[in-house]
Parts: structure tokens; C-alpha cells; sequence
């Protein structure tokens, strides 16, 4: 990876950390004094409390921050995907019955078992345009949309920043992935030369870096070609295989930052026990 880039990745991140850290200190000091702040309330619960200090501030604390956290993580990989696409937002376009029904049709297989997923299982599909598209007018938030120029090829991420998926959930978001790749491939209907390609990634892998990712109830709906997991998201985000050592050596030297935001945070709600 160029210098220049690498200095640049490090920077967004440090950046990013720094500021989650200063926005993490600053919510709880203004909930010191609140009845209903998050640790204060978990503060009241004498079957936590006799557990100990320790235990208290931590089990009220950690499920705040992993969603807030995840935020931070996504819009990190939003800001770093500039360094090398351009990222667009929402897309507003149409969708058409027969690619509806198709979904559909996926969809069902996947869930009898009776296909594997498989790109080509909506990449192949081919729809005759009508003159009149008003009435299939739709617009689809996207998490992650990238567009790469010089391959002219657009990317659409489904990311869990928090490493996982709810097995339950798999098959809604292969539908919702599905509905954005429709939706974009009829924005560029007349673009013969673009490419449309959706994932489903994890900010991080929680069976370790470089293991299989095993949730295979969500494989049951996205081919291997579909996920980038942990470190290939973050090498996909950076667009180079270096990506992911890059963003998380940065990482390590940041998070002191919030290491720091927790200990002070400790201290106002506990003081020096």
C-alpha cells in the first residue's frame, strides 16, 4: 500500500476513535446526575450491585457501547472507502414485479435447501422494461455503496459491525440485498458495460481472524463469493490486501483513547473503589 494511503487510513481512524472516546466521556458526565442515566439505573438494582462494583459498571455499560461502537465502525469504513471509490448514499429507482417474484423464488429455495446459493441466481435475470415505471418507484437505504470508476463496477454491503448475525435474520438480509442489486441494475439499465455486486459483511470474524466463518444458517443464503468477514471487509473497504493489518495496527495504538474515556467514566460513578 502507498505511504500516502497508509497515512491517510491511519489518520481516519484515529480520528474516528478519538472522537467515539471524547463522545463516550461526555454522555455519561451529563448523566451523572440523572435518575434514568444508563449506569445509574443499573446502579439501583441491588442483585447487580452485590455482585461489586466492577461487575455493575460493565454490565451496564457494554451493551450501550457495543451499538454505538458498531456505528463507529461502519461510518469508519464509509470514510476510509473514499481513500478509493466513490460512496454514494441511498438509491432511488424502481423494481419490477417479475424481479419481486424472483426474489421470491430465490428466497424459497434457499430455504428448502433444494439450491445453493449462488450468484448467478439473479446476476442471469433478465426483465423487458415497460415505458411506464412510476408506479415501482422505490428508495432503499444502504449501509455501504461503493462505486468503483475504473472497473465501473458498484458494490452493495449489508454489514454487521458487531461480527454477527442473528441466524434468523439471514434470510431478510439476502431479500434486502437483493432488492437494492434489482434497484440499481434498473438505474443502470442503459449502462451495458456496469456491474452490480452485493455482500454481507462483518466488521470483524468471531470465530478469529483467518478461521472459517461458521454460521452456516447464513451461508444457507449467501455463496462464498457474497461475504467478506472481518478482515476481507476491511481489505475490500481499503482496497488493497493490507487493508485490514493497516486499520487495525492504527486501532490498537487509538483505542488507549477510550481505555482512558472508560477509567474516567468509572471514577465519576464509583470514585477510586
Amino acid at each position: 500500500m502507498r505511504k500516502d494511503k497508509v497515512k491517510a487510513i491511519e489518520a481516519l481512524v484515529d480520528s474516528s476513535i478519538k472522537s467515539f472516546a471524547a463522545g463516550l466521556t461526555s454522555r455519561y458526565e451529563r448523566e451523572l446526575n440523572c435518575d434514568d442515566g444508563v449506569i445509574n439505573m443499573k446502579k439501583m438494582n441491588c442483585f447487580i450491585a452485590e455482585l461489586g462494583d466492577e461487575f455493575m459498571f460493565y454490565s451496564a455499560f457494554v451493551r450501550s457501547f457495543d451499538s454505538s461502537f458498531g456505528n463507529v465502525l461502519e461510518m469508519l469504513g464509509n470514510k476510509i472507502a473514499t481513500l478509493s471509490y466513490d460512496v454514494k448514499d441511498n438509491i432511488d429507482s424502481f423494481i419490477l414485479p417479475d424481479q419481486t417474484q424472483r426474489i421470491a423464488s430465490i428466497l424459497d429455495n434457499y430455504t428448502d435447501h433444494t439450491a445453493v446459493p449462488s450468484v448467478e441466481h439473479y446476476s442471469t435475470f433478465d426483465v423487458i422494461y415497460p415505458k411506464n415505471v412510476t408506479s415501482y418507484e422505490r428508495t432503499h437505504v444502504t449501509d455501504n455503496y461503493f462505486y468503483n470508476p475504473s472497473k465501473n463496477e458498484h458494490y452493495l454491503i449489508e454489514l454487521k459491525a458487531s461480527g454477527d448475525l442473528d441466524n434468523k435474520k439471514a434470510k431478510a438480509e439476502k431479500s434486502a440485498l437483493l432488492d437494492e442489486y434489482f434497484l440499481l441494475k434498473n438505474l443502470l439499465k442503459d449502462d451495458k458495460t456496469a456491474k452490480v455486486k452485493i455482500f454481507f459483511g462483518t466488521a470483524y470474524n468471531k470465530y478469529g481472524e483467518g478461521n472459517y466463518w461458521k454460521q452456516e444458517r447464513v451461508r444457507q443464503f449467501f455463496a462464498d463469493d457474497e461475504l467478506l468477514i472481518g478482515k476481507d471487509y476491511w481489505n475490500f473497504v481499503c482496497n488493497d490486501k493490507d487493508g485490514f493489518n493497516v486499520v487495525f495496527g492504527q486501532y490498537k495504538k487509538s483505542a488507549d483513547s477510550i481505555k482512558k474515556s472508560l477509567s474516567t467514566i468509572k471514577a465519576l460513578y464509583f470514585g477510586g473503589k
